[in-house]
């Protein structure tokens, strides 16, 4: 896995507020829950009076998996939860990262962490295509 490349991505033709219902739903599809949600736009509105674009990330978790992370490397807790960004992209378009899980796996290479990311990954790619997917049938029923 190459570093640099440390999400998975997507920009979605739907606006921020859609996107961020179906994103929470498609997580608990996948078997996350949504442990803490940080409102960037709200934060540094009230800590540095700035404006910005709305974005939200939520830390989203499958306990099972991170039990079975930890056990094989208690410091792993220093990455957790996965974080999944949602992001206004103006003009009725959202921005979707995910912080890619194979990480994990390149910084402690241990072969029951590796297991664990691959199953995170499948899971968080999946999540990604499914939400592409939405896009693509919107796109198909517009035309």
């Amino acid at each position: 896995m190459d570093p640099a490349a440390f999400t998975i991505s997507a920009t979605v033709p739907s606006p921020y507020d859609a996107t961020v219902a179906r994103v929470r739903t498609l997580l608990a599809d996948a078997g996350f829950g949504v442990l803490t949600e940080i409102d960037i736009r709200a934060t540094l509105k009230a800590k540095l009076d700035e404006d910005v674009p709305a974005q939200l990330i939520l830390g989203a978790c499958r306990p099972q998996l991170a039990h079975r992370a930890l056990q094989a490397e208690p410091r792993v807790a220093a990455l957790m939860p996965c974080n999944v960004v949602v992001a206004d992209a103006g003009e009725g378009r959202t921005r979707v990262d995910v912080m890619d899980p194979g990480l994990l796996a390149t910084l402690a290479p241990r072969p029951e962490l590796a297991e664990v990311a691959a199953d995170a990954r499948a899971r968080l790619t999946g999540m990604m295509e499914s939400l592409t997917a939405d896009k693509e049938r919107v796109d198909e029923a517009g035309a």
